[in-house]
């Protein structure tokens, strides 16, 4: 039988954000957090009532500094979750303690309904559904079991096709029409969640990104009432899926007329397949396929805090950026500077590889070639722009004035690793501000800069790893040279590879930032 809400999954933009509104401020209980099925490398939290029932279940796919997207047809709209009627005065008084702006109460097919927003603008409407209750309510988050969030009461469809999209919805998921208001239709289900189908035509399309719903995911009791809404799904021609082990439960996805993606979930085996019931939410799991191990994963993943715990409070600055805290941080801080098509996160593996126990900081370059990040643009592969190098050399040295002071850095105790377009940068950093860098490490590097100003770089440390097969390798001498004239103390090293990094470089890296010479 196929009947009601298994879960939503929406698209997060900042982690720390997401947790401390839906676990600090709505009290839902953190039940699962996981490296994501399609891409190991983004996290995915999955957020619920103490056993993670299906139908209780609100989760992100989190886009850390991701882009924005944006609400339209062919999308969902407007999270709803069930909340006891008499607890609207309450949640209304909790909002304005946490300094959230709330509209309502207002009567919605005649049920209290408080709106709110969550960090990242989605509509959460809060509704008095005294019928909807959770078998197991989470009464962890410090907030008195009565006025608990109980369960997921619905989502609103956006849609140009509303009398398509509403008979496919009715025909393969169990929902029947209950009410209309206007240009809405009500379908409720058997466990009684409701789905609004909205008349959305002169609405824009929607665009995913962070601020959306990816998809709804209806509930299947088996396996056998997967396969026979996929035969047929299959035999009207819909678009479907085969069947996805997702672990928690199995599942295909469809498109319903309007495009909104539509998932088909298993209520079993559930969250409690793989950690009990008590511990829920407080480890991560990894897909069995996942090419990346756990070890970098946890690096490479964006950390959180749980409410009241102590976190990093990022500030807004002139470059994205993320830090890397170890359990045991012994007090040194990488800064790492990507090559052309990396991010803030993609030294990260072997940096900490390099040095287990030092916090790093990863830093996005703001200059961008075929939708890619760079540090500075390039004119041909052997030429660059030179004003753009110094604007963004200007930006990055007020980034680091701006860390320094706002996470308490100490300067002179930084160190700075930079791989090919963010080595280059740094090389040239060390000309353009000159008492910025005191120690780096520069991957597959090459002077860009036309003309040098003079630079005292008396006491600045460097490392230089050059690859002997590399392309640009035959531009390192010139720069060691240069950087030696400067005054710099300069310690290079060619190893047997190309322009991409390797196993080959952490010895070296390792040896050196140790002072073993």
């Amino acid at each position: 039988m196929v009947s009601g809400i298994h879960h939503i999954t929406l698209i997060a933009r900042k982690v720390q954000a997401n947790v401390d509104f839906y676990a600090g401020f709505l009290g839902l209980r953190l039940v699962k957090q996981t490296a994501g099925f399609e891409d190991a490398t983004q996290l995915h939290l999955l957020y619920g009532d103490a056993d993670g029932t299906p139908g209780s279940l609100v989760t992100f796919l989190v886009w850390e500094d991701g882009a924005p997207g944006r609400a339209g047809f062919g999308q969902l709209s407007e999270l709803a979750l069930a909340i006891d009627p008499a607890s609207i005065g309450y949640w209304l008084t909790r909002a304005m303690s946490f300094g959230l702006r709330s509209e309502g109460p207002t009567d919605e097919f005649g049920e209290p309904v408080l709106r709110l927003k969550d960090p990242d603008n989605v509509i959460v409407k809060l509704v008095g559904a005294p019928k909807l209750t959770s078998p197991a309510a989470w009464d962890g988050a410090g907030i008195p079991l009565e006025h608990t969030v109980q369960r997921i009461r619905g989502a609103t469809l956006l849609t140009e096709k509303p009398a398509e999209s509403r008979n496919f919805v009715e025909s393969h998921f169990g929902y029947r029409f209950q009410d209309n208001r206007g240009n809405i239709d009500r379908l409720v289900s058997e466990s009684g969640d409701v789905i609004d189908i909205r008349d959305a035509k002169g609405f824009w399309s929607g665009a995913p990104g962070t601020g959306t719903f990816d998809h709804v995911a209806f509930r299947a009791a088996d396996d056998e009432a997967l396969l026979a809404v996929h035969n047929v799904l299959e035999e009207e021609g819909a678009s479907a899926t085969n069947m996805h082990d997702r672990k928690y439960f199995r599942s295909l996805y469809v498109r319903e007329p309007g495009g909104t993606l539509i998932e088909l979930a298993t209520d079993k085996p559930g969250m409690t397949v793989d950690e009990p019931q008590a511990t829920l939410g407080s480890k991560l799991f990894v897909p069995k396929d996942a090419i990346t191990d756990l070890k970098d994963l946890k690096v490479v993943l964006p950390q959180f805090s749980m409410p009241g715990e102590p976190r990093i409070n990022y500030r807004e600055l002139p470059f994205v950026h993320r830090f890397y805290t170890p359990p045991d941080p012994d007090g040194s801080v990488l800064v790492l500077l990507h090559g052309s098509g990396g991010n803030e996160t993609t030294l990260m593996p072997l940096l900490h590889q390099v040095s287990p126990r030092a916090t790093l900081l990863g830093v996005r370059g703001r200059a961008t070639e075929e939708g890619i990040p760079r540090w500075y643009k390039r004119i041909t592969p052997f030429s660059f722009d030179q004003q753009d190098i110094k604007s963004e050399a200007e930006a990055f040295a007020a980034f680091i004035d701006g860390a320094v002071k706002s996470y308490g850095l100490d300067p002179k105790k930084l160190v700075y690793v930079g791989y090919s377009n963010g080595a280059n940068l740094l090389n040239s950093l060390l000309y353009l501000h000159p008492n910025l860098v005191h120690k780096a490490v520069l991957l597959r590097s090459m002077p860009v800069l036309s003309n040098f100003p003079h630079a005292d770089l008396k006491g600045t440390d460097l490392l230089v790893i050059s690859g002997k097969t590399d392309a640009y390798g035959k531009y390192a001498s010139d720069l060691e040279a240069r950087l030696k004239s400067s005054g710099a103390t300069v310690d290079s090293t060619v190893i047997p590879s190309g322009h991409d990094l390797g196993d080959a470089d952490v010895p070296v890296i390792r040896k050196w930032l140790s002072g073993d010479q």
